[in-house]
């Protein structure tokens, strides 16, 4: 015997004691699907007879099984269930979860029961108690499906239930498998001429007198291309007849799904002879229905009865539906969940225009699948939060729109003409951005990246973060990607060094790296420009009204995601404002390099930095750093000329520890002391110094972009850092003297020769005032057994590192404690803010919601509040 149950659903055992329910279920049933009474029973008092438990344990079973149903698992109720109230439960648990019940009836003869039962000594169930169990069980096999089970299976003896088949089977809306690609055609109403001329547009071969569309192949996946209808095919428009004929014979032929709209549903009522009002439009179908053959009404009868209101399709990646679908009714089966398909969500009010009020779910939606729906009809497709509405009214005279998937693009044509009058004029207003909820922030999270295994942000970390994004950062629609901390190299062992290439060049050696870029680290700012061609990409791509019409719009931001200019600065009109002035001429550069065309996008993201390092720390420099040396060299003048003054003097002395205050001490040593301290300050005094000069304007700045890090379709982190290089000379340096190359050099880490080059090559750069280098493997990402290495070490130059650990920190009893420094902490982070802003690209750039790519975004600046020694 073969039994068919689909594979989502509760499926509830129904048999007296005795009759063997629990072996059945540990047949058919994996043990985690199967929640038993007498477990939970036994789970609640330590007793799975004690009868008097019954209340917590079902309690307890339905807490479980609502658990598992919300996560889609299949679940088995192991009771005898033989009571209406008990099965009215399992059928309330079934719908309250939108899902199907099945029953699965042991209806066994009693005698087997009982004999069963007086052979289990664990039970003391009276005969009495077995023969009310089957009187009630056959008294109500008959109303099962009338209790609301969708199936009911009843087996008559042990023999049949050894020979049992159970096949489960998908809904009819689970179409995972099917991974297209798609063409997901909006509301036609009818406007036949358009849509032949939309599916010719998306390169499908039509047959307008036939009513016929042969699909393309796609050139990418060498698969066919396959069309979905999100309903609403017919009323109002002029050519009814001939749009269900299309949609009819494209079904027929496997080469397009169709969805019911409202409007279908209401066709069909008719069609069946129910007495249905003749309004929006259903009056024009009718009439042209009526001048067909019965069996061409019959057919249309036949075809919209088996639309299914909704499908899951791409492995759960795509969903389709005539008024979208909320996360939780997707891939589930109810009078509710088809209700929200057809009509959406309402508040059961109407407007002005005597139209019902509709709740927008899709501000709301948090799912991962892409929603694509029609059934409002607005002035231009809707995008937000992983949700697009290509219901664009071409009856109403606006377009008739396809969303291609997964390209995650749209094909419009316009109507020919207006058809029928709006009741409510069509939405004008730009689409709306995607929202972001701080319910999307806060708390304890795990983020799954694509180069790092889960990053956990704690929830003190999400709450220092969100003082900082809601009080101080960009508008977040621009905030695409956040740049990771930059671990230093291991501690040095050579004298008078903290830290040396040799170590940095060592760390990528034995890890099995080949060949490194070293890249001069510039004595500026680190700044993140994400920079639009024109106004109507920072419009379409980021949801950003551009001000001015200069030809540029964008953001130049800092580490923490701030203005890298102050916001009344950034803000000004025109070319005043130092962010728009940076912005227009560095689009003017790409525009005249040809980065525009041969990079076929219209925004970038690049890291870059902006010297001089004054330009941002100006306040920094002036508040603590030449105060310090200020009253550095003046306090240690003071005391030279002291001791200078005493050592003069004739006087017995004796060496004393110089821990030890005292009067006779040996003043020439202490003299020498402070006279090699002086020279340590005026050495940090030279140090500061180098990163100050006179800022009166842009052409005082110099850019230094290192890497193109996105543009439209792609993340560049699949190319070395050489071609980084290469693109950023070619693309953005040479025309504007505002931005400039980073000097750099490869380094071939087997070749001894090419190692003491780079080595000698940090020494010149670092003695003649530079800050350091920036080591890179030559690949961007790269792994060593699988396990991501750091992206970049940075190795600072000896002078420099007085500005980071004092003055003083090259003599000998401080080097020699801050050779114990730790690094560990600083290596995790810079792994996970990496990972985490790759993540945050790639999420952009395959056009997923901003809350997704700020999930990533945030929790990089969550991460810069992890305490850690902020001299690394």
């Amino acid at each position: 015997m073969r039994i068919e149950i689909p594979e989502f659903c509760v499926v509830a055992l129904i048999g007296a004691s005795g009759s063997g329910k629990s072996t059945f279920a540990k047949k058919f049933f994996k043990p985690t699907e199967v929640l038993s009474s007498d477990f939970f029973r036994g789970l609640v008092s330590d007793d799975e007879n004690d009868q008097s438990a019954n209340t917590a344990a079902f309690d307890a079973l339905y807490c479980v099984a609502n658990k598992r149903l919300d996560a889609g698992k299949l679940t088995v109720i192991d009771a005898t269930n033989v009571q209406k109230p008990a099965r009215e439960k399992i059928v309330q648990l079934a719908q309250g979860q939108d899902c199907q019940a099945a029953a699965i009836v042991l209806d066994f003869p009693e005698e087997l029961c009982q004999s069963r039962n007086s052979l289990r000594p664990d039970r003391n169930y009276p005969p009495r108690v077995v023969r009310s169990h089957v009187h009630e069980l056959r008294r109500s096999l008959k109303y099962l499906r009338r209790e609301g089970f969708r199936h009911v299976h009843v087996l008559k003896s042990p023999e049949e239930a050894d020979a049992l088949e159970i096949v489960r089977t998908k809904l009819w809306n689970d179409r995972r498998e099917e991974t297209g690609p798609f063409d997901i055609i909006g509301d036609v109403h009818g406007c036949y001429d358009e849509l032949c001329a939309l599916l010719e547009l998306l390169g499908y071969s039509v047959d307008g007198e036939n009513c016929t569309a042969r699909p393309p192949v796609d050139a990418t996946t060498q698969r066919a291309r396959r069309a979905i209808f999100l309903g609403d095919l017919c009323d109002r428009g002029p050519e009814n007849v001939k749009t269900l004929r299309l949609v009819m014979n494209m079904t027929s032929n496997g080469d397009a799904l169709c969805m019911p709209g409202n409007h279908e549903i209401k066709l069909l009522r008719r069609l069946k002879g129910t007495d249905v009002r003749s309004t929006h439009g259903l009056n024009v179908t009718i009439a042209q229905l009526e001048k067909e053959p019965q069996e061409f009404r019959d057919a249309v009868k036949v075809f919209l009865d088996g639309l299914v209101s909704h499908c899951v399709l791409d492995g759960g990646r795509l969903v389709t539906a005539h008024a979208g679908l909320k996360e939780k009714y997707q891939g589930r089966a109810s009078a509710r969940v088809r209700a929200f398909c057809l009509f959406g969500e309402t508040t059961g009010e109407t407007d002005e225009f005597g139209l019902p009020v509709r709740i927008n779910w899709a501000e709301d939606y948090r799912g991962k699948a892409v929603v694509v729906y029609g059934h409002t009809p607005l002035a231009e497709v809707q995008n937000i939060n992983n949700t697009v509405c290509v219901d664009t009214g071409c009856v109403f005279g606006g377009s008739l729109t396809a969303f291609r998937y997964p390209e995650k693009t749209c094909l419009q044509v316009r109507a020919r003409r207006e058809y029928y009058a709006p009741v409510r004029p069509l939405a004008t207003d730009p689409p709306v951005g995607d929202m972001l909820d701080i319910k999307d922030v806060l708390g304890r999270r795990r983020i799954s990246t694509g180069l790092h295994a889960a990053i956990t942000i704690g929830e003190e970390h999400a709450a220092a973060a969100l003082e900082t994004m809601s009080r101080f950062a960009a508008d977040p629609r621009w905030l695409v990607y956040l740049p990771p901390t930059m671990s230093p190299c291991a501690t040095s062992c050579l004298d008078d060094y903290l830290e040396h290439p040799l170590e940095a060049l060592g760390y990528y050696k034995t890890r099995g790296v080949g060949r490194v870029v070293c890249e001069e680290k510039h004595m500026g700012s680190r700044a993140v420009i994400v920079l639009c061609r024109d106004a109507e990409v920072a419009k379409s791509r980021f949801h950003v009204e551009a001000e001015g019409e200069d030809g540029a719009a964008g953001l130049i931001c800092t580490r923490t995601g701030r203005h890298f200019f102050d916001a009344g600065d950034a803000g000004k009109a025109g070319k005043a404002g130092k962010e728009r002035e940076i912005l227009r001429r560095l689009c003017a550069q790409m525009e005249t390099t040809g980065f525009w065309r041969d990079f076929d996008t219209g925004w970038v993201c690049l890291d870059a930095e902006l010297m001089p390092w004054s330009a941002k720390a100006e306040k920094l420099l002036k508040e603590q750093y030449a105060p310090t040396g200020r009253s550095g060299l003046s306090g240690l003048a003071q005391a030279i000329q002291s001791l200078e003054r005493a050592a003069t003097r004739h006087a017995d002395a004796f060496a004393v520890d110089k821990r030890v205050s005292g009067q006779n001490v040996d003043l020439s040593s202490v003299l020498e002391s402070h006279r090699l301290r002086r020279e340590c300050c005026e050495l940090y005094v030279d140090a500061y110094r180098r990163y100050c000069w006179t800022v009166r304007g842009l052409e005082d700045c110099r850019i230094a972009p290192f890497h193109v890090l996105a543009t439209e379709g792609r993340v560049w982190n699949d190319v070395t850092h050489l071609a980084h290089m290469d693109n950023i000379r070619r693309y953005m340096t040479g025309v504007d003297p505002l931005f400039i190359p980073t000097d750099h050099i490869a380094v071939d880490l087997s070749d001894e020769a090419s190692v003491a080059e780079c080595v000698a090559w940090w020494i010149r750069l670092t003695d003649s005032g530079g800050e350091g280098m920036v080591v890179k493997p030559l690949d961007f990402v790269a792994k060593k057994d699988g396990k991501l290495l750091q992206p970049a070490v940075k190795c600072r130059g000896r002078e420099y590192l007085r500005i980071i650990y004092g003055p003083e920190y090259t003599l000998p009893e401080h080097l020699a404690r801050l050779r114990k420094r730790s690094l560990s902490k600083k290596n995790r982070l810079a792994l996970a803010e990496f990972s985490l802003g790759m993540e945050s690209l790639e999420r952009f750039v395959k056009r997923e919601p901003l809350h997704r790519v700020h999930e990533c975004v945030f929790a990089v600046a969550a991460l810069e509040s992890e305490p850690v020694d902020p001299r690394l």
